[in-house]
């Protein structure tokens, strides 16, 4: 397997954590409640829990988001207060608690320092059957004060002896807009290709409004709706190309700190609004659970 990433900063941060460790570094992001942090004295990054920090200074720029979903962009540093923060923008300064932060990435005013890439590749052989599988797996994405845009593509290409070549194909765009009060406007590109299904190429536009209900750093909540045109053709010629406009319903539920379990899971339904008794629903669920000395359970299930 082959991974990279790139990404690009240059200041150094301090933070101090409540049994009065200090870390000094560079602060890379904060999401999901861990902050990672890289330093000169190691060769991995650092990660820490955000509610375990006190204290933090940078005279960085920051792109932060709170709880009531309110963005800054603003430099960061701490109170005598513990637990509370400064954040600065200009003349401007209001004072927030820590805990009430729920995601930091640091910016700058150059294009490359809102931009985030990885590509991984994977190839698996097995000699008795002479199987051969290509995965790749890619994500895009910039975020902007008040708006994000991300690009995915992802394949699976398997073959092997007496046996059909298969190949499962999916990309996204997805832009959003972000409104007070932790809402946002939303407009999402998808296509699938898969040759399971017979599906040659299903591309889906869906554009709609959405807001997180709970959005913390323990946990988020969140819920969309809006319209999808939906466009398909099929590998088997008894299968005509169909076109169906459908609304959409989807809901996503995030655990990232809840003593031992993790939790992702998310359903989007179709309910086809120009053919008869048409839905389709889109599930995943993404379960782990933690177990003595670094061994633990996980449960993955992807539906269509």
């Amino acid at each position: 397997m082959l991974a990279f990433s790139f990404s690009n900063y240059s200041q150094n941060d301090t933070l101090v954590l409540k049994n009065n460790d200090r870390l000094i570094g560079e602060i890379k992001k904060m999401e999901n409640g861990i902050l990672t942090i890289e330093t000169d004295y190691s060769d991995d990054d650092f990660t820490v829990k955000w509610i375990d920090i006190i204290k933090i200074n940078s005279s960085q720029t920051f792109l932060v988001t709170v709880t009531n979903g309110e963005r800054y962009t603003t430099a960061i540093s701490s109170e005598e207060n513990p637990k509370w923060v400064k954040l600065i923008n200009g003349s401007q300064a209001m004072s927030i608690e820590i805990k009430d932060i729920v995601y930091i990435k640091p910016i700058k005013s150059s294009f490359k320092s809102r931009l985030d890439a990885s590509v991984s590749f994977g190839f698996n052989f097995t000699k008795n059957n002479n199987l051969k599988q290509l995965t790749v797996r890619s994500n895009l994405g910039y975020t902007a004060q008040y708006w994000s845009l991300t690009a995915t593509f992802n394949s699976v290409r398997s073959n092997q002896d007496d046996v059909d070549e298969i190949s499962r194909t999916d990309g996204s765009l997805q832009f959003r807009y972000f409104l007070k009060k932790d809402k946002f406007a939303m407009f999402i590109s998808e296509f699938l290709s898969n040759d399971e299904q017979k599906l040659k190429l299903r591309m889906t536009n869906r554009v709609g409004l959405g807001k997180y209900f709970i959005h913390s750093n323990r946990l988020y909540l969140g819920a969309g709706t809006g319209l999808a045109w939906t466009n398909e053709t099929f590998y088997d010629s008894e299968d005509e190309a169909r076109n169906s406009l459908e609304a959409f319903g989807a809901v996503e539920f995030n655990i990232f700190d809840m003593k031992n379990i993790d939790l992702l899971t998310s359903f989007i339904l179709y309910p086809s609004l120009s053919e008869s008794k048409r839905i389709r629903l889109d599930y995943k669920i993404d379960l782990k659970y933690d177990l003595p000395w670094d061994f633990f359970i996980k449960l993955g299930l992807s539906y269509n």
